[in-house]
């Protein structure tokens, strides 16, 4: 446009004081020259009010990244190098170095964690990365949680442990006041162990990756940190100050019955999980700001000097330090931070939340307890790690499911939020967080157990994905790859969760499809903005009032909120096609309204629903009430709020809490069961029926979800977004009415990489697109309010029935092993597995099936080929001509007329998964599985042999290659 500015300029004076041969000219030549300017005006402007269709570019964000297993960190520059162009041509887009436990027999090639020579490793890669183009990201442990060699018992989790005397009036206590923390040890390796044989703390000893424990106590004997007095009428006395430095307590009863607690901060003994050798020791006191300290210091000593650009972020996996026996559920400074915190001493009130008292005022101090473990957790933890690697211009990716804590402001102060799992609305903490806050990325571990070892297809993690992108996530990272040397034997070294995307796995041949797949959906999904319009409010507080079995709840997607009116909510909301956000107290404060939107991360969102809540912070009540005086729309699910949560300032919080309540005059909306209370400019909705309340509240939602299909939806300066999934077993062929109101649409497949306009109509007032989706497959819609040039999208209809491809099939074995069988010919497709011989029931990798057919009689301008069932994935090669490579979970492509021969050969390049050649080396007793501490388990317990690890040994061969039938189909354009 620059140039275009100056044209004013060459037209005018500029042109005669240059050359003043044109001076007589000069009026002439002007007007000349400004009709050409405005001519490129107009074409300019008519050019930028239309679109073209392209994919967006590619970059090393757009692509899958995936977890890289370094075990024993028994790396080697040749090896590091080879592996990573390995990932490169796979398509992948980075890694994230996690060192993990070793490999048995390759002890000596063990570098400790973060020693000079790991370190010098570590440049190397990120060396390497940079001139593959790869990003490089770093857990900032090894295994998982934090923790390491370096972590002092000071600095270890805690736990509380309590004692508790009964005196009456004027007795004095007998018994030395001590706790002894008895011993105990889990340890993935089954040792047996004789904690008194061994040095404390644990990581002093050697062959800790033999023992690869998991969690381990001494026996050792605690003194008191508190000791206090409760009269059964009332009174309380602190009397820590009166017991001397040999346990006895100098104290005699007054009146009354009295209960002594003493209270001993304990070690609970966690262990780093899944350790690499130099980081085996205990897992940090994740509430103590000075334990976290501590431990990344060890991370500045080992970066000083050195070169570490090439990290993008650091990585921390979810919290996972109370899936042992007991909780780390106390810190050295909790007292003082719960009274700075919630504004009273909670030593008054040890009998309430240690007794477990299940009275009201006991439920609240319990609550209060829990929010500052979380708070703990959120300051002292999440927040300085992110401000550490912030120091050094790196990211932080956080997995904050699992916490005892409001999980969604763990993930609002990391840069990638990261989800894992199977469930959409487990996703939507991260992803909404991310949507909340304005976060570019969320990311997911991704495909960490789909099915049993070895079972799952390309095309089931293809399924998998498709729901991450629908529950909103968009820089998806496989779970994971390991390093392995180039000359191991196969299967080479294997991590113990599956799926393995792996080298070795006989379909990184055509792993590339998929992670293409992901690489043109995420081209779209890191685009824009979310488009999302109700903001579900998370009740953090409704489930720290629950009782529960233990002092900490932990947080997981929806876990704990079984038969509460929040989770049947958000299923309903999910289920009938709306776009909604989870949104957490602290996020709420965030929160701008105007008339027309609720706007916070850059997204105008259009309401916020509270459902079933009973608890509610007075400060978010007003809030609340700000926002629908700005023109919000608030709606009360089932209930309106009643009580504030907590003890402090009860009394006086209440009375607020009930004056604001008794403001909103609800009355009955003519023909609905809602009510409406107008406030301000805005209004709240109160009912039982959540789509009227939402109808009330003007929100739309996409009703093809009523079809089977699933959908994430996002917007853009020009228009939406859509991602559409069909996750159902059938083929979906119908108009498809969308809540955007652009009328150019652009059909994107991300799969093959068709594109081009949609056919669209105007029905009912609303945008219809015409849609076709096979079973498993997804599209991108792209709307636009600009005119869109280029191609249409190419729709075909069958003209006739299927014709099959009965002739003889040559089948030929290409690669792989143990050995490759012998070519032989086939009339009637089926499992390789099925013909004679051992050899073919052992075999994994690839073989090409080849017949000849004659052109079809029936002349259409293309053909559909349908492969039938593949086992598992498909290259087509027709006349020598690659048209397609498929990898499920349907198995067609479209076949132009042009290239069919009077007779053609047609190659079917078909490749399996380990599961045969694996379950062929466990029949025979070779020794694959020899990994220290987690060394291979089964995901089902049928699965597991005599020695507690997984085995094939007994499977039957699972059916492998080409099963057909093979179909020719007429099309022609709809």
């Amino acid at each position: 446009m620059s140039s275009l500015r100056n044209l004013p300029d060459l037209c005018g004076e500029k042109i005669t004081t240059a050359y003043p041969e044109f001076s007589q000219k000069k009026t002439s030549l002007r007007n000349n020259c400004m009709k050409k300017y405005l001519l490129i005006l107009v074409l300019f402007i008519a050019f930028s009010a239309q679109a073209q269709i392209q994919w967006p570019a590619v970059t090393q964000t757009t692509k899958p990244w995936t977890r890289w297993w370094w075990q024993g960190s028994a790396v080697d520059k040749k090896n590091l190098t080879a592996a990573m162009q390995q990932y490169q041509q796979a398509g992948l887009g980075g890694l994230e170095i996690t060192p993990i436990y070793g490999v048995k027999g390759y002890e000596s090639s063990f570098i400790n964690f973060l020693s000079p020579q790991w370190m010098d490793l570590l440049q190397h890669t990120l060396q390497e990365a940079n001139r593959l183009g790869l990003g490089i990201d770093m857990a900032n442990a090894t295994g998982w949680p934090f923790g390491g060699p370096w972590i002092t018992p000071a600095d270890a989790s805690k736990n509380i442990n309590t004692k508790i005397y009964l005196l009456k009036e004027g007795e004095s206590l007998n018994d030395i006041i001590r706790f002894t923390q008895a011993p105990f040890y889990r340890s993935e390796s089954k040792a047996q162990v004789d904690l008194k044989k061994m040095s404390y703390p644990v990581a002093s000893n050697q062959n800790l990756q033999g023992y690869a424990f998991d969690q381990v106590r001494f026996e050792m004997v605690l003194t008191p940190i508190n000791v206090i007095a409760y009269a059964d009428h009332g009174a309380v006395i602190d009397l820590t100050r009166q017991v001397d430095d040999n346990g006895r307590l100098h104290w005699t009863a007054p009146a009354g019955t009295w209960k002594v607690y003493a209270l001993f901060i304990g070690y609970h003994g966690k262990m780093v999980e899944r350790a690499a050798p130099g980081g085996e020791g205990d897992v940090i006191d994740h509430f103590s700001a000075r334990a976290l300290h501590h431990y990344l210091n060890r991370f500045d000593t080992a970066f000083k000097g050195k070169n570490i650009q090439g990290i993008r972020s650091f990585f921390n996996d979810s919290y996972e330090v109370d899936d042992a026996r007991g909780q780390s559920n106390w810190t050295p400074e909790l007292l003082k931070e719960f009274e700075t915190r919630r504004g009273y001493d909670l030593t008054k009130y040890l009998p309430q939340l240690l007794g477990r008292d299940s009275s009201d005022t006991g439920r609240r101090v319990l609550a209060d307890y829990r929010q500052t473990m979380s708070d703990l957790l959120l300051d002292n933890f999440t927040k300085p790690w992110h401000q550490w690697a912030k120091g050094k211009n790196k990211m932080v990716r956080n997995q904050s499911h699992g916490s005892p804590a409001n999980i969604l402001d763990l993930y609002a102060v990391v840069d990638i939020p990261e989800t894992e799992g199977a469930d959409i609305l487990r996703y939507k903490f991260a992803t909404s967080t991310a949507n909340v806050t304005g976060k570019p990325l969320v990311s997911s571990e991704t495909a960490t157990w789909l099915n049993e070892h070895f079972q799952s297809s390309l095309g089931d993690v293809k399924q998998a994905v498709d729901k991450y992108f629908i529950g909103g996530v968009n820089h998806i990272f496989w779970h994971g790859t390991n390093y392995s040397p180039k000359n191991e034997p196969w299967p080479g070294w294997l991590f113990y969760a599956a799926v393995h995307f792996t080298p070795a796995s006989a379909f990184w041949k055509d792993f590339y499809v998929l992670n293409q797949y992901v690489t043109r959906v995420q081209s779209f999904l890191q685009k824009g903005k979310p488009d999302n319009e109700v903001l579900l409010y998370f009740p953090f507080n409704d489930r720290i009032h629950e009782m529960g079995r233990d002092l900490l709840l932990h947080f997981d997607g929806m876990e704990g909120f079984d038969k509460t009116v929040f989770k049947s909510g958000a299923e309903w909301l999910l289920a009938k096609g709306y776009g909604f956000d989870l949104i957490s107290d602290k996020q709420i404060t965030n929160v701008q309204s105007n008339v027309a939107a609720l706007q916070t991360g850059g997204v105008p969102y259009r309401t916020i629903v509270l459902s079933g809540v009973k608890y509610l912070p007075l400060a978010t009540l007003q809030k609340l009430v700000q926002l629908a005086e700005k023109g919000a729309t608030i709606i009360f699910y089932q209930n309106v709020p009643t009580d504030v949560p907590g003890l402090s300032d009860l009394a006086n919080q209440q009375k607020r809490f009930s004056s604001i309540i008794r403001q909103l005059k609800f009355r009955s909306l003519t023909g609905t069961s809602a009510q409406k209370a107008s406030f301000g400019k805005g209004a709240f909705l109160l009912g039982n029926d959540m789509s009227q309340l939402l109808h009330e509240a003007s929100i739309q939602r996409e009703t093809f979800v009523d079809e089977g299909l699933q959908y994430v939806r996002r917007k853009n300066s020009n228009g939406h977004t859509y991602f559409i999934s069909n996750l159902t077993a059938s083929m979906f062929t119908n108009w498809v009415p969308l809540t955007a109101k652009e009328k150019n649409i652009v059909r994107f497949t991300p799969m093959n990489g068709e594109k081009g306009i949609a056919q669209t109509r105007i029905q009912n007032g609303k945008v219809e697109v015409w849609l076709q989706l096979e079973a498993g497959s997804s599209c991108i819609l792209q709307t636009s309010n600009k005119v869109v040039t280029g191609n249409r999208y190419p729709y075909y209809v069958t003209t006739s029935s299927p014709i099959e491809l009965v002739d003889k099939w040559d089948l030929h074995f290409i690669d792989g092993g143990p050995v490759l069988p012998t070519t032989i010919t086939q009339t009637i497709l089926g499992s390789w597995t099925g013909l004679p011989g051992e050899e073919v029931k052992a075999f994994s990798g690839t073989a090409g099936y080849r017949s000849v057919f004659r052109k079809p009689k029936i002349v259409a301008e293309k053909y559909l080929l349908n492969l039938g069932s593949v086992q598992e994935t498909a290259e087509v090669m027709l006349n020598g001509k690659s048209l397609a490579v498929l990898i499920g979970p349907s198995f067609t492509t479209v076949v132009p007329a042009a290239l069919l021969q009077e007779e053609n050969v047609l190659e079917i390049i078909v490749t399996n998964g380990m599961v045969n050649r694996i379950a062929a080396l466990d029949r025979k007793g070779v020794v694959w599985k020899k990994f220290y501490n987690t060394n291979f388990p089964a995901r089902f317990p049928q699965n597991r042999g005599s020695d507690g690890l997984f085995t094939a040994a007994t499977w039957l061969p699972k059916p492998s290659g080409l099963l057909g039938p093979v179909t020719l189909q007429p099309l022609q354009k709809k």
